[in-house]
């Protein structure tokens, strides 16, 4: 049986000789294409991540024997041949090899795919076996902190890290705004009635979980359209990968023209209390919740298909409107209820957040009672922030149900180097070996913004393939290794530095920002620019200065530049608090030759800052707003995602939006055209401030400072999308200039 399409030739006259012939052969049929599928996907991965060596790889099929994720390695003649029993363990095998044997690496900041013209041979076969079924990936929040923007070129490269990384089980809410539309037009809701419920592209995160309705819109139908057809592209790769994408269903929200189209319609008013109106959320006790709930999935499971994995989450940061057990119970039942009537196989996928971020209410009861109205086999936990505050522990393993430990790490997209690196090689094999694990199905990432920290995400997925805690002295030469292309003492002990100061996750729940991104004041810190540090600040000068040394030997590989622009960014943003400190003192004991003298240094600082960022890609505003305003098809489609760019990242809402700062970014560009002004205009207060003898007026500055952020956010103004100047080069610069100084500094 060559050929598929003429094998079996006519199963329904087999069926009707020989009904067990026809059964073995839609066997040997499945088995077939399942086969082709991992060595067809299996090979174009390889071809797309290193197409020159591309030819030196065989692909083929592995059974597994334990019905999770196997691969095998070994070398043939002059082939490295590599055995999946998916496409995603195919790609596994080909990440292991690259990185255990060809010393290569593929990050989102810097890679190394530096290969030999001949492969390194592999001295004897290499077997490898998950106990994990579910790897999981991403977070509502991911989507717009760093995917608002991506076309599929940027969702090709992270499906396959994804892969690499042996992730199976990816979030894909990509294009539910059209599922919506879809749905909604069939219900005979107008244009008009739906025009303030979809929200703009950069927050639909939020918008999807029902805490803000129409912010950033209207949301033109074009968008609808390119990212109904985006999704369809994305979950058709990660399926020929063997991946089950988790899709969204319905949790109530509904847009404000439901109650004029249903006016008998059990409605409730709720308010996410961050400066956005009310949303409404039909009650799971109408009959039309599950009518809805019907409708969106049949629609969905029509445009992008099925794996039967479905994410719901009804109270992301709004309470219930009571904690009455029985009620939560009900309303559990209801909303699985929903989910089952469009799909008898669909299993709840649930975040864990609201039981980490809302505690007071989530207490033991109500969580039980929310979990226990699902069968066991039909909901999924997730511990989404299990590094920080394993929720498992105190729910009794969540009660039973299968539940995935996730590690979150990065709130808000805020650029700084942080981490629990320690806990994190340890946590999920500790969690597998606790008796009291119950029904531990997985481990995951769910942060909610990628493009940083990369060695946090890559030591995290390295427990894909073991069930032992990693010793990161090895772990963490072999990553410099890999990295940086050499070996290297001076870079692993920079390393160890690293591991005892900006990731030795202590103290602090997520990483510190710097004063320079904070809305202008004398304090230390503001609601959302919080300085503390969990490390004495010199304690990271040494892994500065090993770095720089390692410049002057030649060392100069992609990663290895973009960690000493970060080490660079991150010694200079912790320094900007003393002279933040040095004006204050200044300008409160009346010394105007010392506060112009401080407060220009720093100035000068973040201007310095800017030049070193605008060296990478990584760390540039350009690229945000350029692919912000590529989507449109029109000016004003461009001016509105423009917009949407600049808001989140800045005010995150109106000009009185409490969430101001919450994204900030260390970009160049953002720091010379936003926070630098900023400070400027502040400075200049309190200069005339002093010069005059009088107090200065701290109101009405923030009322004013709010409107000029407002403006900047609506402006329209491009921004460099290419690196400018020499990484190394600026690094060297720097530390020249700031070194000696900032050690002086931090002994006083």
């Amino acid at each position: 049986m060559n050929d598929i399409r003429t094998g079996c030739f006519s199963l329904r006259f087999l069926k009707r000789i020989n009904p067990l012939c026809a059964i073995l052969c839609l066997i040997f049929l499945g088995q077939t294409v399942k086969a082709q599928t991992i060595t067809t996907s299996g090979k174009a991965l390889i071809s797309r991540v290193i197409p020159s060596h591309a030819s030196h790889f065989a692909v083929e099929e592995l059974t597994s024997k334990s019905g999770k994720d196997e691969f095998e390695i070994e070398s043939k003649g002059s082939k490295i041949v590599l055995r999946g029993s998916s496409g995603v363990a195919v790609a596994s095998a080909l990440y292991y090899y690259l990185t255990e044997y060809a010393h290569c690496q593929i990050t989102w900041n810097g890679t190394n795919l530096s290969l030999p013209a001949k492969l390194p041979a592999v001295p004897a076969k290499i077997i490898k076996s998950t106990v994990y079924n579910y790897r999981y990936n991403l977070n509502y929040c991911t989507f717009n902190y760093s995917m608002s923007w991506w076309d599929w070129e940027r969702w090709q490269k992270e499906i396959d890290w994804m892969a690499m990384h042996g992730i199976n089980m990816p979030l894909a809410i990509t294009g539910e705004e059209y599922t919506w539309l879809e749905v909604y037009k069939d219900m005979g809701f107008s244009e008009n009635d739906l025009k303030d419920f979809f929200s703009g592209p950069a927050y639909f995160g939020w918008f999807w979980m029902g805490n803000l309705d129409g912010w950033g819109g209207p949301l033109p139908l074009s968008w609808m359209q390119s990212h109904k057809t985006l999704q369809q592209q994305i979950v058709k790769r990660e399926r020929e990968l063997g991946m089950k994408p988790v899709l969204p269903a319905f949790t109530g929200h509904v847009p404000a023209a439901f109650k004029k189209k249903f006016p008998n319609a059990q409605l409730k008013a709720t308010n996410w209390t961050n400066g956005f109106g009310d949303t409404y959320i039909l009650d799971s006790q109408d009959p039309l919740f599950a009518e809805i709930g019907k409708k969106f999935l049949d629609k969905q499971t029509e445009l992008y298909g099925t794996d039967h994995l479905y994410s719901a989450d009804t109270f992301n940061e709004n309470e219930p409107p009571t904690d009455d057990p029985e009620y939560l119970s009900k309303l559990s039942e209801r909303i699985y209820d929903g989910m089952r009537q469009a799909d008898p196989d669909a299993v709840w996928v649930m975040q864990g957040w609201l039981f980490y971020s809302d505690r007071k209410f989530w207490k033991a009861p109500q969580i039980e009672a929310l979990l226990k109205a699902v069968p066991d086999d039909k909901m999924i936990l997730l511990d989404l922030a299990a590094e920080i505050e394993p929720v498992w522990k105190r729910t009794g393993a969540f009660y039973g149900k299968p539940w995935i430990w996730n590690m979150l790490n990065n709130f808000g997209g805020n650029v700084n180097l942080f981490g629990r690196m320690d806990g994190v090689a340890a946590g999920p094999a500790q969690a597998w070996n606790d008796p009291g694990k119950k029904r531990l199905e997985g481990i995951g990432l769910t942060m909610e913004a990628i493009e940083q920290n990369p060695v946090i995400y890559e030591l995290m997925m390295d427990h894909t393939w073991r069930t032992t805690p990693i010793d990161l002295d090895q772990w963490l030469a072999a990553y410099a290794r890999n990295r940086y292309g050499i070996s290297s003492p001076e870079l692993n002990k920079a390393w160890q530095i690293l591991r005892q100061t900006v990731y030795n996750g202590k103290e602090i729940r997520d990483g510190a920002e710097s004063i320079v991104t904070g809305r202008p004041t004398l304090d230390s810190t503001t609601i959302w620019t919080r300085t503390k540090l969990n490390y004495a600040p010199e304690e990271l000068l040494p892994a500065w200065d090993l770095f720089i040394s390692s410049a002057k030997k030649g060392v100069k590989t992609d990663g290895f530049r973009y960690d000493l622009v970060d080490i660079t960014r991150q010694v200079l943003a912790n320094y900007a608090l003393v002279f933040q400190k040095k004006w204050v003192t200044a300008y409160k004991s009346g010394d105007r030759a010392a506060f112009l003298s401080h407060s220009k240094a720093f100035i000068q600082l973040m201007t310095d800052m800017d030049m070193l960022l605008a060296t990478r890609k990584d760390f540039m505003l350009g690229p945000w707003i350029a692919d912000a305003r590529k989507w449109g098809t029109t000016e004003q489609e461009k001016a509105l995602y423009e917009q949407n760019a600049r808001d989140l990242i800045t005010l995150w809402g109106d000009a009185d939006s409490p969430l101001h700062e919450y994204s900030n970014r260390q970009w160049s560009g953002l720091l010379s055209d936003f926070y630098k002004v900023r400070w400027q205009k502040f400075f200049t207060m309190l200069s005339t401030s002093l010069t005059n003898r009088t107090e200065a007026d701290f109101k009405t500055f923030e009322k004013d400072i709010s409107r000029w952020e407002w403006q900047w956010v609506n402006e329209q103004k491009a921004f460099s999308t290419t690196p400018t100047g020499n990484s190394m080069e600026a690094a060297l610069k720097l530390h020249q200039k700031y070194a000696q100084q900032i050690r002086n500094d931090y002994k006083k």
